[in-house]
């Protein structure tokens, strides 16, 4: 049986800041499509003026209400890490999300390259249930200004508590 591919697209506010991604096709259904998800949301970060800082963004399991009939999610923005604007801990925890990224701009991102000039870089949470056997799953992507992905790394049973940004984003969800 063939799928749908998952394709993602980028959407801004009205000073042109990233607001989100739009899935189309349908939903990423494991780790690895997840992970290419993050490696595209990771190289429009990092096009220079994209996004301005470390920024959360939530996955939506809603089917947006744009004239779009493909597209079958969001991955919206929660707001940044730091700051007035930042969600609080335990806002996003109702519903639990199916998915929650971290992307953080060229400007807070030390390239692991030194060939490297500008990267971005970003996690995706996967939250799972432990208490029920499902294992929390992440995937970390770093990439250049020309899309060049430097860095790619999935894990499955992760611990939220050992990776700064996954500790952010399980705090956000606990309830």
């Amino acid at each position: 049986m063939h799928k749908l591919p998952v394709e993602l697209s980028a959407f801004h506010r009205r000073d042109l800041s990233l607001a989100g991604f739009l899935l189309h096709g349908r939903w990423p259904d494991s780790t690895l499509e997840w992970s290419q998800v993050l490696a595209l949301a990771v190289r429009i970060a990092a096009v220079p003026g994209i996004l301005a800082t470390t920024t959360v963004f939530r996955a939506v399991d809603d089917k947006p209400a744009v004239g779009d009939s493909h597209a079958v999610g969001v991955m919206a923005s929660a707001g940044p890490v730091l700051g007035d604007d930042a969600p609080a801990p335990g806002s996003l925890s109702q519903p639990c999300p199916p998915a929650l990224f971290v992307l953080h701009p060229p400007s807070e991102t030390t390239a692991s390259l030194p060939e490297i000039d500008a990267a971005a870089s970003g996690v995706v949470w996967l939250p799972g249930v432990p208490e029920l056997g499902l294992e929390h799953r992440a995937a970390w992507v770093e990439a250049g200004a020309d899309g060049t992905v430097t860095r790619l790394i999935s894990a499955l049973d992760v611990d939220p508590w050992q990776d700064p940004d996954l500790a952010v984003l399980a705090i956000l969800t606990a309830a």
